[in-house]
């Protein structure tokens, strides 16, 4: 056990110094940082005294493991657009976007998993033809879309829910949430709804698949030979072993809601890391776009190796083979 976390961590250090040295190549390459603080006015003597301050002289691996040790401390310099700490920007975004992944997620799961249980043990019925088509039809729908189509249902003709923000928020330490007020949890929905829908249908199908595969095992066979109810069957033994390989899609997805939320906060306005991103890129503001990059990196090593540990726990016969191969 202490090997193979070893190795992951190897693995997780080696991932992080490659997207360090991706993002450092942005200052390097995509416009100079110089120019954006000065401006086009800025005199030779001006630009070469900010170049010597900002350690644009020393060699490139040297200004490399600066930024690499400046990284390891979460220090990005300064936003160039909006002239404040970048770790200060992530700070105040970060928030928001984990919580909507985190309610999209939840939806995903809470919805997904009983309709892929369904679908596989109601064949050719007709609700689990209505579940199929409206998984196609989240798989089909591109995300944007759907929030827009939301918005003119629930917010613009039902009123029902507002369409953009974050609604009031409460600040606990440096965290804020819009869990704790009911305007926050009502600005959630729908973007959580919308950030849901392609992960729910990939859950159900994901569940129904496993689960048919599983179904025609010989071990249930076995226990239907020994007269066990349908219930305990289905559900101690077949959604059990399904639930297995979900863990690592669940896993994997939670940290591509993170990275991809881009389209759902924009179209929501919602005030999170995927907002500040589109921003960042459109004025060219390296050092955020440099940040966002090296945070996404780590959230998805961090969630790959808590996933490999979880499957390494309940899944015995990688413990077996381990064991075996020792």
């Amino acid at each position: 056990m202490i090997a193979f976390v070893l190795r992951r961590l190897i693995q997780a250090v080696i991932v992080m110094i490659t997207v360090a040295f991706i993002a450092f190549l942005l200052f390097q390459y995509v416009g100079d940082p110089v120019v954006f603080l000065l401006g086009q006015d800025a005199t030779p003597e001006q630009i070469r005294e900010l170049r010597v301050g900002l350690g644009l002289d020393k060699p490139f691996f040297v200004q490399f493991w600066h930024f690499l040790v400046n990284a390891a401390q979460g220090e990005f310099g300064l936003s160039l657009r909006q002239g404040s700490k970048v770790s200060r920007l992530i700070g105040e975004r970060f928030p928001a976007t984990l919580e909507l992944a985190l309610a999209a997620a939840f939806l995903a799961l809470l919805i997904g998993i009983p309709m892929g249980v369904y679908t596989a043990l109601r064949r050719g019925t007709f609700m689990s033809q209505v579940f199929m088509t409206i998984s196609l039809l989240g798989v089909s729908l591109p995300t944007f879309l759907i929030g827009i189509l939301l918005i003119l249902v629930f917010a613009v003709l039902l009123g029902w829910f507002p369409s953009f923000g974050r609604g009031e928020t409460v600040q606990i330490g440096w965290w804020s949430t819009g869990l704790l007020r009911v305007d926050g949890w009502h600005h959630i929905v729908l973007p959580a709804v919308t950030l849901a829908i392609f992960q729910l249908t990939l859950i159900m199908r994901l569940v129904r698949a496993e689960m048919l595969e599983v179904l025609r095992t010989d071990y249930i066979k076995f226990a239907r030979a020994r007269g066990l109810s349908d219930r305990v069957i289905h559900f101690g033994h077949a959604l059990k072993n399904t639930l297995v390989p979900v863990m690592t899609i669940t896993g994997l997805q939670l940290g591509g809601l993170i990275a991809f939320a881009i389209i759902t906060e924009s179209v929501f306005q919602w005030p999170g890391m995927g907002l500040l991103f589109i921003q960042a890129v459109t004025f060219a503001d390296i050092p955020v776009m440099a940040a966002y990059l090296c945070l996404i990196a780590l959230i998805f090593v961090v969630i790959n190796l808590v996933v490999d540990l979880l499957y390494f726990v309940v899944d015995p016969r990688l413990r077996i083979g381990r064991a075996g191969g020792h």
